[in-house]
C-alpha cells in the first residue's frame, strides 16, 4: 500500500516562496510511478497543480503556476518536492501529493489512487 505524506506547508507574504516536499513509501517501485501535486482552495474542485514522471524526469505543469513553481523528484529519499516562487494570495489552498503507478503524465486527478492527507498553504497579500 502506497502512503504520501506532505509536509512543508505554512503562510507567506505574496512574492515569497515555500517548498512542499512528499515522502513516498509502502514497499513499491516508484521508478514506475507517476506523482503529482494538486491543490484545492474552498469552495473550488481539486485542479492539478505540477506532475513528474518519476523514471526519466518528464514534468507538467498547470498554465497557472509556469514559471514559478518547479517539481523535482530525490530518488535516495523516495520523495518529491515542489519548490513554489513568487506566491500569489491565489496560490492559498490545501496541496496534496498523489501518485498513480503509469508512464502516462496525467492532470486528472481521478488517475491518482494514492493521496496526501495535504497540507495548508497560505498567501497573505
Amino acid at each position: 500500500q502506497v502512503q504520501l505524506v506532505e509536509s512543508g506547508g505554512g503562510l507567506v507574504q505574496a512574492g515569497g516562496s515555500l517548498r512542499l516536499s512528499c515522502a513516498a513509501s509502502g514497499g513499491a517501485t516508484f521508478s514506475r510511478y507517476v506523482m503529482g501535486w494538486f491543490r484545492q482552495a474552498p469552495g473550488k474542485e481539486r485542479e492539478f497543480v505540477a506532475a513528474i514522471r518519476w523514471s526519466g524526469g518528464s514534468t507538467a505543469y498547470a498554465d497557472s503556476v509556469k514559471g514559478r513553481f518547479t517539481i523535482s523528484r530525490d530518488n535516495a529519499k523516495n520523495t518529491v518536492a515542489l519548490q513554489m516562487n513568487s506566491l500569489k494570495p491565489e496560490d492559498t489552498a490545501v496541496y496534496y501529493c498523489a501518485a498513480s503507478r503509469t508512464v502516462i503524465v496525467s492532470a486528472t486527478p481521478g488517475r491518482y489512487p494514492y493521496w496526501g492527507q495535504g497540507t495548508q498553504v497560505t498567501v497573505s497579500s
